[in-house]
């Protein structure tokens, strides 16, 4: 039977029909056909604690019989409260302020607003623009579109609505490189900033792990020499941490690796273990404190109708305790070894001619072919062996739910390679 749901980033022409999720638990979803199929996309890489968990469930029951939804403006509640200050405990030092939207598009579209209105009442009202990074992505709505890669992003149809910002070369150096190969993107950033500071709001990034854009993955020493840029140029740091928090890239945030507060983080997904949508703004004293005065423009005006939900709020705070009681810290580096010896140690896959690099970081890992071409069909080829996986253009990636287990991990990645290798 026809459906009228629209499904995302679909050819209306050539889409097959979508299987119909029934349930789930654990890292499995169950579909109408009654398949069990190994989740290896963490569905859109939020599903940090796989299906049906029963504390998180059991915290949006708990909720939902005492308050479901009441607006923050003008009011506020326990749950937005706690986890408020939960975030400010577990964030880089220093990101003391949080305001709350309904998902990661959106607390990025805060984030640029913020920088602007925080550059406009320090002073600088010339400074209007963002500066953002090649081959990266920060959501589809209008604001976020301008901000993500112009030449191969996905939004090119829609150039000529978008605001024009600056943007400068992706990282090239990977995350173990040497100083002298970050020193080649810091560099090229420092070009930009050089010649465009004066109308540079603010520099936002993916730190670590462009994710939408390719899975990049780049250096420690890049977010420590951006943060050095920033300040002298008088330019806010903005982390999009949407993808990478919550223990994507092996610390809780990837700002952690290079031990960099960023003025300004943003994060959603893995916040509520992807159990309700919901994102947090965070920022500084320093950002904060500007909006302090008694004008009309020291009023942030931005209000999400759906703001600090307490259902969202409740199960963020649930998922972090069981991040943190639990030790997914230790889950994903038991991950990440799986992952590479799985995919890098032997050499196969980086031999195979199809393949144009492999790479692993935390609990993500991607096989990067030289063309979609060469992944298409590789859906039903992986539904077939019990596996979903979803490729992104010419990159064939995992991120699985932090509890899976090593048998379900090679499940996954005997897929991945068998794909490349054994046909």
């Amino acid at each position: 039977m026809n459906t009228p749901v629209w499904h995302p980033y679909a050819n209306l022409k050539t889409q097959t029909p979508a299987p119909k999720v029934v349930g789930g638990d654990g890292v499995h979803f169950v579909l109408e056909s009654g398949e069990r199929l190994l989740d290896a996309t963490c569905s859109w890489w939020c599903i940090i604690h796989g299906y049906s968990h029963p504390r998180l469930v059991a915290a949006i029951r708990e909720q939902a019989g005492e308050l479901c939804h009441v607006m923050l403006g003008g009011l506020t509640h326990n749950p937005a409260d706690q986890l408020a200050h939960e975030l400010v405990r577990i964030t880089p030092d220093g990101l003391n302020h949080v305001f709350y939207s309904d998902s990661g598009s959106v607390g990025m579209e805060v984030a640029m607003k913020m920088a602007l209105q925080y550059q406009v009442l320090t002073g600088h009202p010339g400074k209007q623009k963002m500066l953002s990074l090649m081959k990266a992505y920060h959501g589809d709505t209008t604001g976020c579109m301008a901000v993500c890669d112009p030449e191969e992003g996905m939004h090119g149809l829609f150039a000529s609505l978008l605001p024009q910002h600056h943007f400068a070369p992706a990282p090239t150096a990977p995350f173990d490189a040497t100083p002298p190969q970050v020193d080649h993107d810091l560099s090229a950033l420092r070009d930009v900033l050089e010649h465009h500071h004066g109308e540079i709001a603010a520099l936002l990034m993916e730190p670590l792990l462009q994710a939408a854009g390719g899975l990049n993955m780049t250096s420690p020493d890049y977010l420590r020499g951006a943060r050095a840029l920033c300040d002298e140029f008088g330019v806010l740091l903005i982390f999009d941490e949407v993808a990478t928090g919550f223990g994507r890239t092996g610390k809780l945030f990837a700002a952690d690796h290079a031990d960099v507060t960023p003025d300004i983080m943003v994060l959603s997904k893995g916040l509520t273990g992807g159990y309700l949508g919901h994102a947090a703004t965070l920022a500084t004293d320093r950002v904060h404190d500007a909006f302090i005065g008694d004008s009309e423009h020291h009023a942030f005006m931005h209000g999400p109708t759906f703001m600090g939900n307490p259902l969202a709020c409740r199960v963020a705070l649930e998922s972090l305790r069981v991040f943190e009681e639990e030790d997914y810290l230790g889950k994903i580096a038991a991950l990440s070894r799986i992952l590479s010896r799985e995919l890098l140690d032997d050499g196969a896959l980086n031999a195979h001619p199809a393949v144009a690099d492999v790479r692993v970081l935390g609990a993500t890992a991607v096989i990067e072919a030289h063309s979609a071409e060469a992944l298409k069909g590789v859906g039903s080829f992986a539904r077939e062996r019990g596996v979903w996986l979803r490729p992104i253009g010419r990159w064939l990636y995992t991120m699985p739910a932090y509890i899976t287990s090593e048998s379900e991990m090679t499940q996954i990645t005997d897929v991945m390679k068998a794909w490349f290798l054994a046909r």
